[in-house]
């Protein structure tokens, strides 16, 4: 045996070096809640209408009022249609007044907005009428870089390091990030929040990897918790920083630049010494690990250290091996629906914050707020009543709130809205329930690529949410009537589950059977995703931090 695992006992399980480096990944946890949510804040509602400056070659000396009233149809309450104008004419102003215009066409000269009104996605890029859809599809491209940058960036540290792709994700994420505050187009403005997207990614699976190496088993749920608070603290920040900062380009650079901050990362950021002594680099992991029992005032035994050898890391089944066993097929199945639906609701609930009527600064303010007492609380309720239960009644909650909403009167903006935040709240908590669930009904063989699995389907379905949206253009309620009624299958789905509180862990998929129940006191799992499994004594543990 390599000898890693006894020699960051010796180290300290969450020593002063330890609560550093935890401290150290809670910074970035802020800039990655401002780019999951900030676009939310750059296009605010603003009144529009179609510029019909043409009119002024023959009438110079018209009021703007009389302008509009020449040149623009009204709609059924009287007010000017904010997509159509009249179609011009070459002919002088007395005609115009006194036979009027009759055939109408799309605003073929742009929009005209208050002058009064900030800098905003919306007005700079026209994003009204025809174009306003593209608000929600460069949602989705942002989702597309989170899955891209977890296709990318999770092998890559596994292949050069944890430290290596930290720093690469920082410097991409602060680069492109400002940039974004320069873009002259708004596909390119796509274009750079997809690598934005997907440099997050980097970062959030990453550093959080790093950081759970770190620390020891019964401190990891403290040390991911904190960090998961952290990325809610981050939401309510960006709805101080947007209230304050309505300039979009200000804001996004107010946001992004803080990044270039972390470059001290390249000195004070050490690697992780299981991945050095997995790759063999055993002389770099006696030196990390050297100084960080000094930081903790701690002493490594010298012959613990010359044990160290080489690990020899255990082949992952393939995904084909989820669905070859029948128990394991329908775990696969039902855990990557559950996924789906509760990332489908999640970002279905935060990216419409706009739409709820009240001023969405305190209603994203609230949104950010209860996470935290979600996050905290799933700890108790697994202990209490089990995973299966909490996973199935969280989810059939977040639904049912979502599908009442839609039956709430357009006038009643304060319902509308103490419902979404009761939705953000058991979607927060669902999805942490899921982590420790999935990680848990998953044998060890297979752990990693099943829970990678449902983790991609949830990725999916963040792409799939802010398209979902399109569909109000229909009819408001059909975009939260989806959102509503998914996680109440998955959560019925999830009934069909077997309980994994109290068990041992399966090492492998053999007799078809899931893991049988033992003792309450044997320990089954730590929180968010860690796992540790029993395989002739080697410390065989398995690490899954993921992100929303």
């Amino acid at each position: 045996m390599s000898g890693i695992g006894e020699i960051l006992k010796a180290v300290g399980d969450f020593g002063l070096f330890q609560k550093w480096l935890v401290l150290l990944t809670l910074f970035p946890c802020l800039g990655v809640a401002f780019h999951q949510f900030c676009q939310l804040f750059m296009v605010p509602h603003v009144p529009h209408h179609c510029d019909t400056s043409w009119i002024r070659a023959v009438g110079p000396n018209l009021t703007e009022e009389e302008q509009l009233n020449l040149t623009l149809p009204r709609d059924t309450d009287g007010a000017y249609e904010q997509c159509s104008m009249y179609s011009p004419v070459d002919r002088d102003l007395v005609s115009i007044v006194a036979y009027g215009l009759n055939s109408t066409e799309k605003c073929s000269s742009g929009w005209v907005y208050p002058s009064a009104q900030p800098p905003s996605l919306l007005t700079e890029f026209d994003l009204v009428c025809d174009r306003k859809n593209l608000n929600n599809i460069s949602q989705s491209i942002y989702m597309l870089g989170l899955l891209l940058g977890s296709m990318i960036f999770g092998p890559l540290s596994d292949r050069i390091g944890r430290r290596p792709v930290i720093l690469i994700s920082v410097v991409l994420q602060g680069l492109f990030g400002v940039g974004i505050a320069f873009v002259p187009h708004f596909y390119v403005y796509m274009a750079f929040r997809c690598v934005v997207g997907a440099s997050v990614s980097g970062i959030t699976m990453t550093i959080l990897a790093l950081a759970t190496e770190w620390v020891g088993v019964s401190s990891r749920p403290k040390a991911v918790l904190i960090s998961h608070c952290c990325f809610a603290i981050g939401q309510m920040l960006l709805a101080g920083l947007s209230y304050g900062i309505r300039n979009w380009r200000l804001l996004e650079i107010a946001g992004s630049a803080p990044m270039f901050s972390f470059f001290f990362y390249i000195w004070v950021l050490p690697e992780s010494a299981r991945w050095l002594v997995t790759k063999g680099r055993i002389e770099e992991a006696k030196k990390v690990l050297q100084k960080a029992a000094s930081i903790n005032k701690r002493t490594i035994p010298p012959g613990l250290l010359e044990q160290l050898k080489p690990e020899t890391q255990n082949k992952s089944g393939s995904t084909l091996d989820l669905f070859r066993k029948k128990h394991l097929r329908k775990v696969t199945l039902i855990m990557s629906c559950a996924w789906f639906v509760n990332s489908l609701v999640y970002y279905g609930l935060s990216l419409n914050v706009t739409s709820f009527g009240l001023d969405i600064y305190l209603t994203q303010l609230a949104f950010g707020a209860v996470e935290i007492p979600a996050r905290v609380g799933c700890i108790f309720t697994l202990q209490w009543f089990g995973r299966k239960k909490t996973q199935a009644v969280l989810l059939l909650l977040s639904g049912l709130v979502c599908l009442i909403i839609t039956g709430i009167p357009e006038d009643q903006p304060v319902a509308t809205t103490v419902l979404a935040i009761i939705g953000k709240f058991t979607a927060t908590a669902s999805f942490s329930t899921s982590y420790v669930y999935s990680a848990e009904l998953f044998p060890t063989v297979v752990r990693q690529t099943g829970v990678g699995l449902c983790s991609m389907s949830a990725r999916v379905a963040g792409i799939m949410a802010p398209l979902i949206r399109l569909l109000d253009q229909y009819h408001r309620a059909i975009p939260m009537a989806i959102f509503g009624s998914a996680p109440v299958v998955g959560g019925l789905l999830c009934v069909l589950l077997p309980e994994t509180l109290g068990t041992d862990l399966a090492d492998n998929t053999g007799g078809g059977r899931p893991p049988a129940k033992v003792c309450e006191n044997a320990n089954s799992s730590s929180e968010n995703g860690h796992v540790k499994g029993k395989d002739g004594g080697q410390d065989n543990e398995y690490t899954k931090t993921t992100h929303f």
